[in-house]
C-alpha cells in the first residue's frame, strides 16, 4: 500500500500549489478593481509609456535613442556608446551619461543595464504604481510564481504516479485503477492552469488595466500628431524593433554580442 502514501503526497503537492495560485489571483483581481478608475486626467510622458510597455530596460533604450537622434549620444553599429554632449537634460539622460562613465565611451549593454537600475527609473516606477498605472511587482511575481508552482506540481504528480505504477507491490489493486487515482490530482492541476490562462490577466506586462488604456490613448495622439514624437512613442511602446535608422538599429542589434578586440 506504499502507493497510497505517494497518492497522498501527490494530492498535497497539487492542492497546495493550486491554493496558492487561487489566492494570488484573488489578490490580483482586487488590485485590478482598485485600479479600474485610476489614471483619469493623467497624461503619460514618453518615459512612463516606455516603462509601462517594457519595464526599466525599455526606459533606458528610449533614453539612448532619443539622445542619439539629437546627436548628443553616438551609438555605433559596433555596439559602443559615446557621449557627445555630457549635459543630461533630465534624470534619465544623466543616468545614461553616468553609466557610460568618465571616459565618455562604453559598450551599450552595460550602459543599458546600469541605467535601467538607476534611482530615476525606480522613482518613475514607484510613481506609476502609486498612480495605479503600473502593476505592483509583488502582484506580478506572485501570480507568475503561482503558475510555475502549479506546473511543477503537475510534473510532480506525473512522477509520483509513474513511481507508484513501476514499483513492485503486493497490493491487489489493479494498476489501471492506481493510474486513475493519480489522474485526479493531475486533472486538478491541469484544470487550474487552464482556468488561469483564460481568467487571470497576463501579469508579465508592466501596465495595469488603467495604464494599458492610457498607452492606447498616447499611441493614438502621437499618430495624429505626425511628428518626431510619433517616432519616439513607437520606440517607447514597441521597443527597439521600431527603430527606423539602419545604423541605430545595428547598434542595438549588436549590443548583446561579446566584445571583440
Amino acid at each position: 500500500m506504499f502507493w497510497v502514501l505517494l497518492l497522498l503526497l501527490a494530492w498535497a503537492v497539487a492542492g497546495t500549489a493550486c491554493t496558492r495560485l487561487c489566492l494570488a489571483a484573488v489578490r490580483a483581481a482586487a488590485v485590478d478593481a482598485e485600479d479600474a478608475s485610476a489614471g483619469r486626467g493623467h497624461e503619460l510622458t514618453l518615459y512612463e509609456a516606455a516603462f509601462l510597455s517594457g519595464g526599466p530596460a525599455r526606459v533606458a533604450d528610449l533614453t539612448m535613442v532619443s539622445m542619439a537622434r539629437q546627436r548628443r549620444l553616438l551609438l555605433a553599429h559596433t555596439g559602443w556608446a559615446t557621449v557627445v554632449d555630457p549635459r543630461g537634460r533630465d534624470e534619465m539622460e544623466q543616468s545614461v551619461i553616468g553609466a557610460i562613465g568618465p571616459e565618455g565611451q562604453s559598450r551599450i549593454e552595460p550602459v543599458r543595464s546600469a541605467a535601467a537600475g538607476a534611482d530615476a527609473v525606480r522613482s518613475l516606477a514607484d510613481g506609476l504604481v502609486r498612480a495605479g498605472l503600473a502593476v505592483p511587482d509583488g502582484t506580478r511575481t506572485t501570480v507568475a510564481s503561482g503558475v510555475r508552482q502549479v506546473r511543477g506540481a503537475a510534473l510532480a504528480v506525473v512522477a509520483l504516479g509513474a513511481t507508484a505504477l513501476l514499483m513492485p507491490t503486493a497490493t491487489e489493486m489493479p494498476r489501471d485503477l492506481v493510474a486513475v487515482w493519480f489522474a485526479l490530482p493531475l486533472a486538478l492541476t491541469l484544470s487550474c492552469l487552464a482556468i488561469a490562462r483564460v481568467e487571470v490577466r497576463p501579469y508579465s506586462r508592466w501596465a495595469s488595466p488603467a495604464g494599458q488604456r492610457l498607452l492606447g490613448t498616447l499611441t493614438r495622439r502621437a499618430t495624429a500628431a505626425g511628428d518626431d514624437r510619433t517616432y519616439l512613442t513607437s520606440v517607447a511602446v514597441r521597443g527597439i524593433r521600431a527603430i527606423g535608422e539602419p545604423e541605430l538599429r545595428a547598434a542595438f542589434a549588436h549590443r548583446d554580442q561579446p566584445w571583440r578586440e
